[in-house]
């Protein structure tokens, strides 16, 4: 797609002043400059590199959800990975354990029959019935607790789950001394209320922004990944901090995306979608794809010669680009 006809397309949604405003200046931190395709293309794992996907919102147990983790395996099969995390509301309505088999085992079977391993966080719904079910669940790898953290790549990478629902000053203290802790490159959080969110149906919480944020800023967190809003988002990096919005697994709220909210970057509100990310020394790579493989997304967080400290590339275009495949 030309520049033109891009431009063209995006005046007849009405968002050009938000998309080629972006396209034609960044934000400061952000650049137009993209990222090539997967290291891991081709079905090799590449040495040194962390892969993993990240899905929110997705146990539904309807044919949107089986379409998707079809979509999830074929994209497994070209760019393997052995992580995947889960962004809450892992079961709907209510986490019933009853529901595990057909809301989980069923539609991921291809992934769990591979080696892949889920870590999950626990959404809203999960908690109604099912918070110590979901919790001592094997395939949701927990260790019997709401909040927890595990490292890949030889302490590449460290991930930290945490449990938005309840965010009692115990958990806080815990993640404190976890992250104080840790030695890994890369740090990403996830869980399910997200801190900055452009979603018409929830959007920010701003309470569990004040109580993560300043963790978060002061640990060099370089990643956080959210689902609640039943759609996908990148923000503009806050306080040096990327934030995503993955919650188009299963329930998708078309139309809604806000645009305008002063942290959007790019947005997809058309698609259910998932996330895949490759952790390399220098770079956090990520993609937005949808069932089809499309790519909706795609940049790269790059490490800076300050501690802690990121900058940012993308599409800046989200669901306005061309796709991608």
């Amino acid at each position: 797609m030309r520049r033109r006809e891009f431009l063209t397309q995006l005046s007849a949604t009405g968002a050009t002043a938000i998309a080629a405003t972006a396209l034609a200046n960044p934000p400061h931190g952000i650049s137009q400059h993209t990222i090539g395709s997967p290291l891991s293309a081709g079905n090799q794992p590449q040495t040194g590199v962390v892969s993993f996907a990240a899905i929110g919102d997705m146990g539904t147990g309807e044919s949107e959800q089986y379409s998707l983790a079809k979509g999830i395996a074929a994209y497994h099969a070209q760019h393997p990975f052995d992580t995947v995390l889960t962004l809450g509301d892992n079961i709907y309505p209510n986490g019933d354990p009853a529901l595990f088999k057909e809301r989980f085992e069923r539609p991921y079977a291809d992934l769990l029959q591979r080696g892949v391993h889920f870590y999950a966080s626990l959404g809203n719904h999960d908690v109604q019935r099912g918070l110590q079910a979901q919790i001592k669940y094997a395939n949701f790898n927990m260790g019997g607790k709401p909040y927890y953290s595990f490292v890949k790549g030889d302490g590449l990478i460290e991930f930290f789950a945490l449990d938005s629902t309840n965010m009692a000053r115990q958990q806080l203290q815990w993640l404190d001394e976890a992250l104080t802790r840790s030695k890994a490159l890369w740090k990403v959080a996830f869980f399910h209320h997200p801190l900055y969110s452009s979603g018409i149906t929830h959007g920010s919480d701003l309470k569990l922004r004040a109580q993560l944020e300043p963790l978060f800023v002061k640990y060099g967190v370089a990643a956080a990944l959210s689902g609640h809003d039943h759609t996908y988002e990148r923000t503009n990096p806050q306080r040096d901090v990327q934030y995503f919005v993955s919650g188009a697994g299963g329930k998708l709220r078309k139309g809604d995306i806000d645009r305008r909210t002063p942290f959007f970057a790019a947005g997809n509100d058309r698609v259910n979608s998932f996330m895949y990310f490759e952790a390399a020394t220098e770079k956090l790579s990520f993609w937005a794809v949808d069932a089809a493989g499309n790519i909706l997304d795609k940049g790269a967080l790059t490490r800076s010669a300050a501690p802690g400290k990121y900058s940012t590339s993308g599409l800046m275009r989200g669901e306005f680009a061309e796709i991608i495949s």
